[in-house]
């Protein structure tokens, strides 16, 4: 059994130079693939569990999914909460058998964020598992606008709340399609300066290759939180797999064919990631 809580994960990364892929699943052949993948580059993974997910498929079968494909693998897997929005959710999170939550209280102001997050964590502690908070805000492509984190409140957040890692908003979005972004290091800088805590990076798909194997192996940022590009692969392989043969009808058939092009996708983001 490899079932592993996102400090076991990060604290090595974060004291090693490396970081860890939080790749956000949204059905069971990614996170076979998933796994697969980190199988093969000898890697832990985080498996993600996000709101669309969730919309889609019960945490309990989620919960079930990520610990069976964690005890059958010869990595660390975490079983991961991903935005979780309330303390409700976060605790049926525990009680299903995740092993770590993120709490998202980034739309509430800087007092109600560490009390509600604190909450959280302690709850978490409790049960022996792992949490991630949010501070700043990670806005979203073509919608809401982000809101930078100050490294003054980095570090209130992190040393009221106790979270075993920080999310932080540096100019990284959610939902880009394209390699834009451009992460402020000097920001990055301040924060890991004054913190020791693993940081975390949402919207990883919108940060450029390169820039995020640098913030791997040079800051604090211990863990990158990839959808974007993940969805993008499986909707091009489902896209060839249709048209090379227009009769295929079954689903298992069709999905399967996903797989090899996610693990490979998967594969180059946490390869990218590893200590040199």
């Amino acid at each position: 059994m490899t079932l592993a809580t996102l400090s076991d994960v990060l604290q090595p990364a974060y004291n090693n130079g490396y970081a860890v892929a939080g790749l956000v699943v949204l059905g069971w052949e990614d996170a076979r693939a998933f796994v697969a993948a980190a199988e093969q580059e000898n890697a832990a993974l985080i498996l993600q569990a996000g709101p669309g997910c969730r919309a889609h498929t019960p945490l309990p079968v989620l919960g079930t999914m990520f610990r069976t494909l964690a005890e059958e693998a010869n990595v660390p897997v975490v079983a991961h909460l991903d935005h979780g929005y309330t303390i409700d959710e976060c605790r049926e999170a525990i009680d299903y058998g995740f092993t770590s939550v993120m709490f998202d209280g980034s739309r509430m102001s800087l007092a109600q964020n560490i009390t509600e997050t604190k909450a959280i964590a302690e709850l978490a502690h409790k049960a022996g598992i792992s949490c991630e908070g949010e501070i700043g805000f990670v806005g979203y492509d073509n919608g809401e606008a982000s809101a930078s984190t100050s490294a003054q409140d980095a570090k209130r957040f992190a040393e009221e709340t106790n979270v075993d890692a920080m999310a932080i908003s540096v100019g990284n979005v959610h939902l880009q399609q394209d390699k834009a972004a451009e992460i402020d290091l000097n920001a990055v800088k301040e924060i890991d300066a004054c913190t020791d805590v693993p940081l975390v990076i949402h919207g990883g798909s919108g940060v450029p290759t390169e820039t995020r194997r640098f913030l791997a192996h040079n800051t604090a940022i211990c863990k990158f939180n990839i959808g974007t590009e993940l969805r993008m692969a499986f909707g091009q392989s489902l896209r060839s797999t249709l048209a090379l043969d227009r009769e295929l009808f079954d689903r298992i058939s069709i999905l399967k064919q996903t797989e090899e092009p996610l693990t490979k996708t998967a594969r180059n983001i946490i390869q990218n990631l590893l200590a040199e």
